[in-house]
Protein backbone atom coordinates (compact mmCIF):
# COMPACT_ATOMS: atom_id res chain seq x y z
CA UNK A 1 0.00 0.00 0.00
CA UNK A 2 1.14 3.38 -0.85
CA UNK A 3 0.46 6.85 0.72
CA UNK A 4 -0.12 10.16 -2.09
CA UNK A 5 0.09 13.20 -0.40
CA UNK A 6 -0.96 16.11 -2.32
CA UNK A 7 0.40 19.51 -0.77
CA UNK A 8 -0.71 22.79 -2.14
CA UNK A 9 1.73 25.73 -1.13
CA UNK A 10 0.12 28.98 -0.08
CA UNK A 11 1.22 32.30 -1.14
CA UNK A 12 0.07 35.69 -0.31
CA UNK A 13 -1.81 35.55 -3.88
CA UNK A 14 -2.89 31.91 -3.91
CA UNK A 15 -6.27 30.94 -3.67
CA UNK A 16 -7.86 27.70 -2.66
CA UNK A 17 -11.75 26.30 -2.85
CA UNK A 18 -11.76 23.72 -0.19
CA UNK A 19 -15.43 22.89 -0.65
CA UNK A 20 -15.06 21.98 -4.59
CA UNK A 21 -11.46 19.95 -3.53
CA UNK A 22 -13.73 17.66 -1.19
CA UNK A 23 -16.84 17.49 -3.51
CA UNK A 24 -15.59 17.27 -6.64
CA UNK A 25 -11.75 16.81 -7.04
CA UNK A 26 -10.79 14.00 -4.78
CA UNK A 27 -13.90 12.19 -5.49
CA UNK A 28 -12.77 12.30 -8.96
CA UNK A 29 -9.55 11.18 -8.06
CA UNK A 30 -10.74 8.08 -6.30
CA UNK A 31 -13.40 7.24 -9.17
CA UNK A 32 -10.34 7.40 -11.28
CA UNK A 33 -8.21 4.56 -9.27
CA UNK A 34 -11.66 2.82 -8.35
CA UNK A 35 -11.09 -0.50 -5.96
CA UNK A 36 -7.35 0.72 -6.06
CA UNK A 37 -8.27 3.55 -3.58
CA UNK A 38 -8.62 2.30 0.10
CA UNK A 39 -9.30 5.62 1.43
CA UNK A 40 -8.75 9.71 1.01
CA UNK A 41 -9.04 13.27 2.49
CA UNK A 42 -8.35 16.82 2.86
CA UNK A 43 -7.12 18.73 5.71
CA UNK A 44 -7.26 22.78 5.53
CA UNK A 45 -3.45 23.10 7.47
CA UNK A 46 -2.87 26.90 7.71
CA UNK A 47 1.26 27.89 7.70
CA UNK A 48 3.29 27.00 4.41
CA UNK A 49 0.10 24.76 2.99
CA UNK A 50 -2.87 26.17 1.58
CA UNK A 51 -4.48 22.54 2.08
CA UNK A 52 -3.26 18.67 1.75
CA UNK A 53 -4.64 16.04 0.02
CA UNK A 54 -4.20 12.44 0.74
CA UNK A 55 -5.06 9.02 -0.60
CA UNK A 56 -4.10 5.29 -0.09
CA UNK A 57 -4.14 3.28 -2.76
CA UNK A 58 -3.12 -0.45 -3.00
CA UNK A 59 -0.11 -0.42 -5.26
CA UNK A 60 2.32 1.86 -6.91
CA UNK A 61 1.47 0.25 -10.25
CA UNK A 62 -2.35 0.99 -9.57
CA UNK A 63 -1.93 4.50 -9.31
CA UNK A 64 0.34 4.67 -12.27
CA UNK A 65 -2.42 3.33 -14.07
CA UNK A 66 -4.68 5.31 -12.97
CA UNK A 67 -3.08 8.16 -14.06
CA UNK A 68 -1.63 7.20 -17.18
CA UNK A 69 -5.77 6.80 -18.06
CA UNK A 70 -7.05 9.66 -16.13
CA UNK A 71 -4.46 12.26 -14.63
CA UNK A 72 -4.69 14.72 -17.38
CA UNK A 73 -8.18 15.37 -16.63
CA UNK A 74 -7.35 15.21 -12.78
CA UNK A 75 -4.48 17.54 -13.37
CA UNK A 76 -6.71 19.61 -15.98
CA UNK A 77 -9.27 20.18 -13.11
CA UNK A 78 -6.57 21.82 -10.99
CA UNK A 79 -7.59 25.49 -11.74
CA UNK A 80 -11.04 24.99 -10.67
CA UNK A 81 -10.01 25.28 -6.91
CA UNK A 82 -7.07 26.36 -6.85
CA UNK A 83 -4.24 28.86 -8.44
CA UNK A 84 -0.94 27.44 -7.27
CA UNK A 85 1.24 24.02 -8.96
CA UNK A 86 0.33 21.08 -6.20
CA UNK A 87 3.29 19.28 -5.06
CA UNK A 88 2.83 15.73 -4.87
CA UNK A 89 4.47 12.62 -2.53
CA UNK A 90 4.43 9.42 -2.86
CA UNK A 91 5.65 6.74 -0.10
CA UNK A 92 4.94 3.12 1.03
CA UNK A 93 2.81 2.74 4.50
CA UNK A 94 4.60 1.85 7.30
CA UNK A 95 2.09 -0.41 8.78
Amino acid sequence: MISVHILYPKTDDSTFDMDYYTSTHMPMLADALGDACTGWGASSTGGKWAAIGWANVSSKDAFDAAMAEHGAKIMGDVANYTNVQPEMLIGEVAH
